[in-house]
């Protein structure tokens, strides 16, 4: 039984190998134009402007620009804080008036 079901499976793969039906049906599928990914986005709601056009709404940002201006902010956050608690020390050492050094 197994032995005609293998044949039979065998059979049919050649069958479709040789159909005169795949070179058209290939040659038709590679005329048909795909556009994958490039649909250009989300067209609902209102248009997203660039964010030197509208500073003070973020809602209505391009993604790309929000993920600049988002990320330039925390940057300065986190250096300004570093500034801060550091006092911009410049790894001096202050040496006390006075006091001998050995």
């Amino acid at each position: 039984m197994a032995a005609w079901t293998g044949a039979a499976r065998q059979a049919v793969n050649l069958a479709r190998l040789s159909s005169p039906k795949t070179a058209s049906t290939a040659q038709a599928a590679s005329l048909i134009h795909r556009r994958g990914l490039a649909g250009g986005g989300d067209h609902h709601g209102p248009p997203k402007v660039n964010f030197w056009q509208d500073p003070l709404s973020p809602s209505k940002w391009k993604e790309e620009h929000f993920v600049i201006v988002s990320l330039t902010g925390w940057g300065l956050l986190f250096y300004g804080g570093y500034k801060f608690f550091t006092k911009g020390k410049n790894g001096k050492k202050e040496e006390k008036v006075g006091e001998p050094s050995h």
